[in-house]
């Protein structure tokens, strides 16, 4: 079965080793030369310790020679600085050697130990240290566990029939008993203790593990230990006698830097291939965003709509809350007097939240470019990641399948303003721990971080997590259908550790989730504004998108689609058409199947709740229909289920290019290169549209406004800040965010007992009127009556004072307001303000 066709395994048919990253040595000669047994032992100043330790292991290895065979000692000198390395020189017997290593200097004992085990020449090693603290002739019990099969026997004070003899300094007991427990909870479990200086090894697998550490110090043991963990070599924990010696060369330093190593071993160095591709995917999001990222203060992504006031607002009120210690699930500041349900509204606490020093240092602006820009990066990471891990090894073939799968036209698309559905680094992440419980292995810890892991998306973004969950279902039915055995054998263990995640996940989110939905200004559903739902269509996901660099359109995209921000298909046909041939050229393997399947589905879906038939007027009802009206899908957009096609093709993709990679024919792999490249082609994106942005009045950012709004009181921008122009909440964040204000962009119910979701809020009156003229520019006829109910709303909206900042029709707004208010407005700081402290027209 290839890693492909095995999702629940880590590796499928990759050697259980992890490649070395140097070959590993032996020294010339070994067939002619070689020993029985080879005893490696590391030695940094031991002149004290050293000729004692020699004396006694080769006098009990030649009385015990009979049944073992030829021997020899290596001593692995790390840089001595005294006479140790004399005292193996000296000697006569020709079996003491000694191994020095490359450079001068201390290394460590990792460094030695490589060393000194590459140097030898044993079917067996014993590697042992200086001090003797485990006596030589312990050596027999090893060799027992090793006649037993096993291919590594490791000397153990932590298991039963253990003896100590002198004892260590308490504290060095602690220290080394925690040691070992984080050891077994994260690195190597099993194994009770790692660090005692006695183990003895099969010597050609000794030599391939050595070789392939990378450590210096002393978690060399555990890094080796663990590369028979991986390969399958079975490995033996014998108790042995031991007791401490003095002249220790672990300094409390020495503990912090182990601690370092285990970080290391937990997160390898990436290989050459890897950081290129994390860097090729950072240079893409850079390019993509090079009309904002190096001054994002001061541009604007015009496709965005008002989009970008919207989140940089979201962004700036959630490190307000947090600095000032309020209540991060709602506000006042727009909206008022009803406020905003923040949790009901996407602000990424997750990361808003611990970017709150970002945000008040450099501004959201920056907070937001950087999200965008590095959490681009770092989703097509993730999902390359995955795709390595998961089903091929050939890193450009991961690369192209990562690239569609964070780059694909929807995800563009989003870019420019929907930060919640482009930072998706935690899905693939999610994906790649749901998959690892079909295993059966290490359940309720895998439970428990994909618990803890489904709980931090909740706080990225909720709906990504819905689709996620929705294409990993399908995924699951179509391979299980493609591979029941598989799918009878991972059942119970993908039950256990889902019932683990959610029992961990439902604390952490329970109460922000109450609050979203039966919180002050929560809702139910939400009008997208269309009655008929507002689906892709078959013409849309066989399109181009508008950001093509090659076959971009936005005429015809735009007619396809919402708004700019909303173009959820448009892959091309060229792609589908290779996803077709994927699917029939790889059929056989099931993972190609369920991928299909997946992508087929989402993209049906994703049509809506009534299909149009190609080329007719005729509509039928589709499969979201059933969807729709559930919990949680009530406000999904649904053309947005077609993202979930991204990923889906990402992947047939990488297992095209890797089957490419590996066909025996030049012209096989020629001509289908070539169709990956054609398909591709069209789907390259053309850098955000971006411009420069109009500064807020000096009203704002020179604090003129202070002088305008007392306590408790509100700043009423004219017109009211809408989500077809929210440029006042720029305003307010130049502000500091010091007022508060009616109207807004944000999501919240329509009110009066109609909890259906709306975009802003309910137009009062004055809100409606003003509107009106900014986009027809008539002013209408202002009676006594209307005089009246601008005077209500502005009590309503316990108003300081009106503001019109320069914009399209600004005379006609003035003139309105002036009529409105009964008195001429006075300029200040480069707006126009009508003070409502002055007389009682503002009903007080």
């Amino acid at each position: 079965m290839s890693r492909a066709d095995a999702p629940g395994t880590r590796s499928g048919t990759r050697p259980p080793t992890r490649p070395s990253p140097r070959p590993t040595t032996r020294p010339a000669g070994l067939a002619d030369g070689a020993v029985e047994l080879s005893v490696v032992i590391p030695a940094y100043n031991e002149e004290r310790r050293l000729g004692p330790t020699l004396d006694a292991v080769a006098r009990h290895l030649d009385a015990t020679g009979g049944h073992r065979g030829s021997w020899e000692i290596v001593v692995a000198d790390d840089g001595s600085t005294d006479a140790t390395r004399e005292l193996v020189t000296v000697r006569r017997d020709a079996r003491v050697r000694l191994v020095t290593g490359s450079g001068s200097g201390n290394r460590g004992k990792g460094h030695a130990l490589r060393q000194g085990v590459a140097a030898s020449r044993g079917r067996r090693v014993l590697v042992m240290d200086a001090d003797l603290a485990t006596p030589v002739e312990e050596l027999e019990r090893l060799e027992r566990a090793l006649a037993d099969g096993h291919t590594a026997a490791i000397g153990s004070r932590a298991v039963p029939g253990a003896t100590l003899g002198e004892r260590q300094h308490r504290i060095r007991e602690l220290l080394g008993a925690a040691g070992n427990l984080l050891i077994r909870r994260t690195t190597l479990r099993g194994i009770r203790d790692t660090q005692c200086g006695f183990k003895l090894f099969d010597g050609d697998k000794a030599r391939t593990a050595f070789a392939a550490s990378r450590l210096n110090g002393w978690a060399i043991d555990v890094e080796v230990l663990r590369h028979f963990q991986r390969a399958g070599w079975p490995v033996a924990e014998v108790p042995v006698h031991w007791s401490h010696r003095p002249g220790s060369k672990v300094r409390p330093a020495d503990y912090p830097r182990a601690l370092r190593d285990l970080v290391r071993l937990r997160i390898p160095a990436p290989r050459p291939a890897d950081a290129l591709a994390a860097l090729l995917f950072l240079a893409m999001a850079v390019v993509l965003y090079r009309g904002r990222v190096l001054d994002p203060a001061h541009r604007y992504l015009t496709d965005s709509l008002q989009d970008q006031n919207q989140w940089e607002w979201f962004f700036a009120v959630t490190a307000d809350h947090v600095a000032r210690l309020r209540n991060p699930l709602f506000t006042d500041l727009q909206g008022f007097p009803g406020g905003v349900n923040l949790m009901a509204n996407t602000t990424m606490p997750g990361l808003s939240v611990p970017l709150t020093p970002v945000t008040l240092l450099l501004g959201p602006a920056v907070s937001l470019s950087l999200v965008m820009t590095l959490g681009l990066a770092a989703t097509a990471l993730a999902w390359y990641r995955l795709i390595v891990r998961r089903l091929v090894r050939q890193r450009a073939a991961a690369f192209a399948g990562a690239a569609l799968a964070a780059f694909a036209p929807p995800m563009v698309s989003h870019a420019n303003a929907h930060p919640n559905f482009v930072v998706l680094f935690m899905i693939p992440l999610i994906v790649d721990r749901a998959l690892r419980l079909t295993t059966g292995e290490r359940v309720a810890r895998d439970g428990v971080v994909l618990g803890l892991m489904a709980a931090y998306q909740v706080f990225l973004g909720e709906e990504p997590l819905l689709l996620a969950a929705l294409g990993l279902l399908v995924f699951a039915a179509a391979y299980g259908a493609a591979r029941p055995d598989v799918a009878r054998a991972a059942a119970r263990p993908v039950l256990n550790g889902l019932a683990i995640a959610a029992a961990v996940c439902l604390p952490l989110v329970v109460y922000p989730l109450a609050w979203q939905f039966s919180g002050p200004q929560s809702y139910t559903g939400i009008d997208h504004g269309s009655a008929t739902g507002v689906g892709n269509s078959v013409r849309a996901l066989l399109s181009f998108a508008e950001r093509s660099l090659v076959a971009g359109d936005a005429r015809s995209a735009g007619a396809l689609s919402l708004n700019p921000t909303e173009q959820n298909a448009f892959y091309g046909w060229p792609l589908v058409l290779l996803a077709f041939a994927v699917t029939v050229a790889l059929w056989r393997r099931p993972v190609v199947r369920a991928l299909a399947c997946t992508a087929a589905v989402a993209a049906v879906l994703s049509l809506g709740p009534r299909v149009p038939l190609p080329l007719t007027d005729v509509t039928v009802p589709g499969p979201w229909a059933a969807l729709a009206g559930l919990p949680l899908f009530e406000s999904v957009i649904e053309s947005r289920v077609a993202l979930v096609c991204a990923p889906a093709l990402g992947m047939l993709l990488a297992l095209a290019v890797d089957r490419l990679a590996r066909a025996r024919r030049l012209v096989t792999q020629y001509a289908g290169l070539l169709a990956v490249c054609l398909a591709l082609l069209p789907l390259i994106p053309a850098p955000l549209k971006s411009a420069p942005r109009a500064p807020a009045p000096a009203f704002f950012t020179d604090g003129a406004w202070k002088a305008y709004v007392r306590a408790g009181e509100t700043l009423v921008p004219v017109p009211l800040a809408e989500p077809e122009d929210a440029e006042a909440l720029h305003w307010q964040t130049a502000a500091g965010l010091g007022f508060r204000m009616p109207g807004g962009y944000f999501n919240g119910p329509y009110g009066d007992g109609d909890r259906t979701g709306v975009y802003g809020v309910p137009l009062r009156f004055t809100a409606s009127l003003l509107r009106d003229v900014r986009y027809t520019g008539v002013v209408p006829v202002i009676d006594e009556r209307a005089r009246a109910e601008a005077r209500e709303d502005l009590a309503y909206w316990r108003a300081g004072a009106l503001v019109l900042a320069p914009q399209r029709h600004a005379a006609r707004l003035r003139e309105t307001v002036d009529k409105l208010v009964g008195r001429p407005g006075r300029r200040v700081a480069g707006v126009w303000v009508w003070d409502l402290h002055q007389g009682t027209q503002n009903g007080r």
